[in-house]
C-alpha cells in the first residue's frame, strides 16, 4: 500500500521508520485504532529519532529524543502504526507549506498550489492516500490551513485538551496538537483516543451562526458555501436555529478594547473587517513574544539559514518586545468571555476556513502577504478564544478544493466530532450537486 518513491510519496515524507503498537491479547477485544497507518509532523519528540523542527540546523545542534510524546503513544496504544515523520515549515512558522530545505510537499489536489503549513507534509500523506491520518500542529492555523488546501479534515482542538508533552512549542498560549483524516469517522475515532476530556452523550445543537462579514472574503463561491450549510441545517433541525451575524461588528460592540487595536493594526491585516484584523494582530504579538522567549537563544547562538518569508518573520520576532502584551492578553480574555456567551453550550459558528482557495506556488512576495492577512483574520478567532474548530472538506470547484469550517466552544470536542459525523454524507451530496449544476 505504501508507495516507495520520493516522488509517488508526494515529498511528505522526511524520514521513514515503523512504530508498531504492542500485540493484544486474542481474548480482548479490538483497539478502536486497530489495523490505522498514521504518520507524525516533525515536531512531535520519538524515541531515539532527533526532533527536526522543519530546519536542517536545528537538527544538527539537537540531540535524538529520550521519550515518545504521549500523543503518539496514545494512539500507538490504540492500535495504530507509525510509519514516520512529515515534512514541515521551519520552526513551524508559516501557513504556506513551502521548504527551501526538504522541498514542498505536492498537494494532490492541486499540483501547482501550495499545500498549506506548517502541517504540510502530514496534510499531504492523508490527501494522497499514504497514510490514513496524521498529526500535525496548530498555533494560528497550522492544521485547518493544509487541511483546506488538501481538501482533507483538519482537527484543532480547544486549547489545552490534548497533551503537547514532548512538542517542540511555537507559543504556548495558541499551540495545540491537531489532526488530519479523509473521513469523518476515522477523524472522530482520532479524537476520542487523544482528547482528555469527559465524554459526552450525543446533544442536538442549540442554532447555527453564520458569519455573513466572512463569507464576502470568497465572493460568490462563499455565498454558494454558506447556501450549502444554511440548506442542510434548515432540513435537518429547523430554519429556527439560524442566525446571521457579522463578526466585526459583533466584536466592535461586545468587546470595546478591540477598538483602542484599530489604528494600530497595518492596513493590509485589517482589510476588509478591521475588528477582525486587530483580533489577529493581537494574536501575533503574543506569539512572537512567546516564540523569542522559546527560541531566542537558539537562534543567536545557532544563527541558521531560514527560508524567506520564515527569516524575516523570526527576524520580527527576535525584535519584538512585551510593550502591547498586557492589552493584548486583555483582549484574548474578553473576547473569549464574549464569544463563550454567543455560542452558549452547543451553539456551531460557521465561517470559511481560509479566505480563498491554495495560492500558486511561488506566489509574489506582496499577494502572498495580502492573502496571509486575510487568512489570519479568519484562523484567529479560535486562537484567541481557545475553542475547538474543524475544517470540512466540501470536494472540488474549478479543480480546486473547497472547504468550510466550523466552531463550538471550549470543550465542546466531542459534540463537534459527532455533528460533523452526522452531517457529513448529506452536506457532501448538496456540495456536489451544486458544484455540478454551477448554481
Amino acid at each position: 500500500m505504501m508507495a516507495e518513491s520520493k516522488a509517488e510519496e508526494y515529498g511528505a515524507f522526511i524520514q521513514r521508520f515503523d512504530l508498531y503498537p504492542l500485540p493484544r491479547s486474542p481474548d480482548l477485544p479490538s483497539l478502536p485504532l486497530e489495523g490505522l497507518i498514521f504518520a507524525v509532523k516533525d515536531i512531535f519528540d520519538i524515541d531515539g529519532y532527533v526532533t527536526g523542527f522543519g530546519n536542517p540546523d536545528w537538527a544538527r545542534t539537537h540531540m535524538p529524543a529520550t521519550s515518545t510524546a504521549p500523543t503518539v503513544l496514545a494512539l500507538l496504544q490504540a492500535g495504530a502504526t507509525c510509519v514516520g515523520k512529515t515534512v514541515m515549515d521551519e520552526m513551524a512558522y508559516s501557513i504556506n507549506g513551502e521548504n527551501k530545505h526538504y522541498g514542498t510537499p505536492i498537494n494532490p489536489c492541486a499540483p501547482d498550489r501550495v499545500p498549506g503549513g506548517s502541517s504540510s507534509g502530514s496534510a499531504v500523506a492523508v490527501a494522497a492516500g499514504l497514510v490514513d491520518f496524521s498529526l500535525g500542529t496548530d498555533t494560528g492555523g497550522s492544521v485547518r490551513v493544509p487541511a483546506s488546501y488538501c481538501g482533507v479534515f483538519g482537527f484543532r482542538p480547544s486549547h489545552g485538551v490534548v497533551s503537547t508533552r514532548h512538542v517542540i512549542p511555537m507559543a504556548q498560549s495558541f499551540d495545540t496538537v491537531g489532526w488530519f483524516a479523509r473521513d469523518p469517522v476515522t477523524t472522530s475515532k482520532v479524537g476520542h483516543t487523544l482528547l482528555q476530556l469527559p465524554g459526552e452523550v450525543n446533544v442536538e445543537p442549540t442554532r447555527f451562526i453564520i458569519a455573513n462579514d466572512c463569507f464576502k472574503y470568497l465572493g460568490l463561491l462563499g455565498e454558494k458555501i454558506s447556501h450549502i450549510v444554511v440548506e442542510f441545517v434548515r432540513a435537518t433541525f429547523g430554519s429556527h436555529l439560524i442566525t446571521y451575524e457579522n463578526l466585526g461588528d459583533y466584536i466592535l460592540q461586545k468587546v470595546p478594547i478591540s477598538r483602542n487595536f484599530i489604528n494600530t493594526v497595518p492596513e493590509s491585516q485589517a482589510f476588509p473587517i478591521p475588528a477582525l484584523g486587530a483580533l489577529s494582530y493581537a494574536l501575533r504579538v503574543i506569539q512572537r513574544f512567546e516564540f523569542k522567549c522559546n527560541h531566542e537563544e537558539w537562534l543567536n547562538n545557532v544563527k541558521p539559514n531560514l527560508g524567506p518569508g520564515i527569516s524575516e518573520r523570526v527576524m520580527d520576532a527576535l525584535a519584538s518586545t512585551d510593550d502591547n502584551l498586557e492589552s493584548c492578553w486583555k483582549l484574548k480574555a474578553e473576547f473569549k468571555a464574549v464569544w463563550t456567551d454567543l455560542l452558549g453550550d452547543y451553539g456551531v459558528l460557521v465561517i470559511p476556513t481560509v479566505p480563498g482557495p491554495p495560492p500558486n506556488l511561488n506566489l509574489d512576495g506582496i499577494t502572498l502577504s495580502d492573502f496571509r492577512a486575510k487568512a489570519f483574520s479568519l484562523l484567529a478567532v479560535a486562537g484567541m478564544s481557545g475553542f475547538c474548530q474543524i475544517s470540512v472538506p466540501l470536494g472540488m470547484q474549478n479543480g480546486l478544493p473547497v472547504s468550510v469550517s466550523l466552531l463550538a466552544r471550549d470543550g465542546a470536542d466531542f459534540f463537534l466530532l459527532h455533528l460533523v459525523q452526522a452531517f457529513y454524507q448529506t452536506v457532501k451530496e448538496r456540495a456536489a450537486a451544486i458544484w455540478e449544476s454551477g448554481l
